[in-house]
């Protein structure tokens, strides 16, 4: 037997379910997931390393098993059954990451996304297209590493800014607003987010638009040296 015949049993042999294809796809869903997951550990997201191997080894063996009753067991079933199920499934996991905080914010959305597409790639592991596997764990870990240095660098630059601000009560609100006004920036949109009784903080969601594009920290600074600031932030 010629080594090209030997390469190609061998890759054949790959698309099978046996114990050398087992191993290899469960082995590949943890790579995988392990490598999506790190991201979202080191970044202290509520689903991390250990969840995403967890979803992607999870569902590589929903679709093993998906091969192994048509395959091995001989019944005639439709072999996407269980991978929809997973994909359909996997949603009520994601819905868990995804928070609204108190200043009005959704978190998790990237973490729910990166679930998804794990339990995703799971599947075409699971399945034995492992070229798509591999490209797609490529493309997701670029999304999620190499974007997120884009996207930070992009808002820092845009004219549009917006700011949760805690004041001491309702009277500083006007100071906050000439101060905005007084350095060439508009007002586009202001949401009292709390009212509360005199003496209480009062939080403000302040959307506002640079005439001039100015470094955002600048901005932040500047209200922030308010006598009646408590915080501001952007969000």
């Amino acid at each position: 037997m010629s080594g090209k015949s030997m390469i190609e049993e061998f890759l054949n042999s790959l698309k099978e379910v046996n114990t050398l294809s087992i191993m290899i796809r469960l082995t590949l869903a943890t790579l995988c997931g392990g490598l999506i997951g790190y991201d979202r550990g080191r970044k202290k997201r509520p689903a991390g390393f250990r969840t995403h191997i967890l979803v992607c080894v999870g569902s590589a063996l929903a679709m093993l098993t998906n091969q192994y009753i048509i395959d091995i067991m001989g019944y005639n079933a439709d072999p996407t059954r269980l991978g929809a199920q997973v994909i359909s499934g996997i949603g009520f996991l994601g819905a868990g990451t995804i928070l609204i905080t108190g200043k009005h914010q959704v978190k998790g959305l990237t973490t729910a996304a990166g679930l998804w597409a794990s339990a995703c790639m799971g599947l075409a592991i699971g399945i034995g297209f492992y070229e798509g596997a591999l490209a797609g764990c490529m493309f997701i870990w670029g999304s999620m590493t190499l974007l997120h240095r884009f996207d930070s660098y992009f808002m820092s630059k845009t004219k549009l800014m917006e700011l949760y601000v805690e004041l001491v009560s309702l009277k500083s609100i006007g100071a906050v607003f000439d101060l905005i006004r007084n350095s060439n920036l508009e007002i586009v949109n202001v949401e009292i987010i709390k009212t509360a009784t005199a003496g209480d903080v009062v939080t403000l969601s302040i959307t506002i638009k640079q005439r001039e594009r100015q470094e955002h920290e600048k901005i932040i600074t500047l209200i922030g040296a308010l006598e009646d600031v408590v915080m501001v932030e952007e969000i």
